[in-house]
């Protein structure tokens, strides 16, 4: 048996540490490729550590609500395997399979033009948030973004699970010989008419292709990246972003911390600045007109209930 070491991963370029929130596998579980072991919380995003190996949870490292530093050793793994294994030896362990060369088989180019086109789920078009394990089986399995934000979710916050997806296409699957009168019966209503617009939407609303130059450089991104680029997408996608300019006279605000700025320092021992101010004037603002404070899901406006500055 080998022990795989798992490390805490970086989580962007100014994150240097973060919180564990909750052991998902626990000591003696056993674990696949890409299952959730963890999850945790930094100060800019919350996400799931997933595991690169298979085998068996043997010690967990960190305690709930400890705080660990990236690249530090949160878990170890039992793995099936003669030697101790590091994190960048894991990509040594997989076996490389030669690949079978196609045949050429007569009447294949026709059944291929008759296959099914795959759906192509848009992920950046909703704002729950989904694990790469999660997203990777959707895909597999040619569940569009619209099926995927009906399911569930058993994990925190409704946070949808590989468990919880696949026990959904498991009784999904299990359901298709009785789907062609449920399908029929649903095609006649009209609310089916939005998700097929919603669809449309999301096809629009795809980044486009970025044009490479001879000398530029190609660098694959991680996990925590592809996370935050997707987020920073969705921001975009449902939220309008709009630059307003109004002049204000903040003369009185300029004399009254002139007046405290001394006695406030020598108190709290920190200088205050005009930030909090705003802050302030901010979040009144959007409590007597909380239309400001949505976003934007398809054809239904979602008003937010807490207000968050950043």
């Amino acid at each position: 048996m080998a022990q795989y070491e798992l490390l805490l991963p970086k989580m962007g370029e100014s994150v240097a540490e973060a919180t564990v929130i909750k052991w998902v596998k626990q000591i003696g579980d056993s674990i696949d490729l890409d299952d959730t072991i963890l999850e945790i919380a930094t100060d800019k995003v919350d996400s799931e550590v997933p595991s690169p190996v298979a085998g068996k949870l043997v010690k967990q490292l960190f305690k709930e609500d400890e705080v660990a530093q990236v690249g530090d050793v949160i878990a170890i793994i039992e793995t099936t395997g003669g030697n101790d294994a590091k994190p960048e030896e894991a990509a040594q362990q997989i076996p490389v399979v030669d690949e079978e060369q196609p045949q050429d088989i007569p009447g294949l180019g026709e059944l291929q033009q008759e296959k099914t086109p795959e759906v192509q789920a848009d992920f950046a078009s909703s704002d729950r948030f989904y694990s790469p394990l999660v997203k990777s089986i959707a895909s597999e399995e040619n569940i569009s973004i619209e099926e995927l934000d009906s399911i569930k979710g058993s994990g925190a916050d409704g946070r949808l699970n590989k468990d919880d997806l696949l026990n959904y296409i498991s009784n999904r699957n299990g359901g298709q010989a009785n789907a062609s009168p449920t399908i029929s019966n649903v095609s006649n209503q009209p609310a089916a008419e939005p998700i097929a617009a919603s669809k449309q939407a999301a096809v629009a609303t795809k980044t486009s292709t970025t044009s490479v130059s001879g000398g530029d450089e190609i660098i694959e991104m991680d996990r925590m990246r592809k996370l935050i680029a997707e987020h920073m997408v969705m921001s975009k996608t449902t939220s309008p972003h709009v630059t307003s300019f109004v002049e204000a006279d903040v003369t009185n605000m300029v004399l009254w911390r002139n007046k405290v700025k001394n006695s406030f320092e020598k108190r709290e021992n920190e200088k205050i600045t005009f930030t909090p101010i705003f802050v302030e004037a901010v979040a009144k603002a959007i409590k007597d007109f909380p239309m400001i404070n949505v976003s934007v899901n398809g054809t239904q406006i979602i008003k937010k209930r807490d207000i968050n500055i950043g």
